[in-house]
């Protein structure tokens, strides 16, 4: 598994976009450009960059019916990102990586999200915050690695057998890689 994080945000400007675009094939340019914003455009050309610093070849992805983009013939790789970094990771297994910046919550998301297991650890826990985004991270990373949605956001983690889960907080964020155990 390779992965990069960079959280260097301050280079989120319409003129780090304008040096990335020759950088890319046609068909990237393309889709960093249909963002409206900086933001979408810089986290797209950025974490295409940094997928071929991993060594993903530049070849057109395929999406499968949830939306997840893959390479017909691998390898396998996986793309996040947030207000506080861009997460990528590549393997040759599935893989999912999600990055999350630490925010409040309602009541009513946790309910919603999370099972009682969860709820009870995030209730107990000394920042609620910091638990909420590190189980939501596991959750997201997980479907990702599995290439489907959270059709029940409740108990997307129940069965992790097939998984290796690696959680690490850093900063002002955390995120999650799942792998093949």
């Amino acid at each position: 598994m390779r992965m990069l994080i960079d959280d260097n945000m301050a280079l989120c400007t319409d003129t780090e976009v304008k040096r990335l675009l020759p950088l890319v094939s046609e068909q990237r340019r393309q889709t960093a450009l249909r963002y409206k914003h900086t933001f979408g455009q810089w986290t797209s050309l950025r974490s295409w960059l940094m997928l071929r610093e991993l060594g993903l070849p530049d070849k057109p992805w395929s999406f499968n019916e949830y939306g997840k983009p893959y390479l017909p013939d691998g390898p396998y790789f996986s793309i996040s990102h947030c207000k506080q970094g861009i997460a990528v990771a590549v393997d040759d297994k599935p893989i999912g990586i999600d990055i999350e910046s630490f925010r409040e919550v309602s009541p009513e998301l946790i309910d919603y999200a999370m099972n009682e297991r969860e709820q009870d650890t995030i209730r107990k826990a000394d920042n609620p915050m910091i638990a909420f985004t590190r189980i939501w991270t596991r959750k997201e990373a997980y479907v990702k690695f599995l290439g489907t949605g959270i059709a029940n956001p409740k108990h997307c983690l129940d069965n992790t057998r097939d998984a290796n889960l690696i959680t690490t907080t850093t900063r002002n964020y955390a995120y999650t890689v799942c792998t093949q155990s």
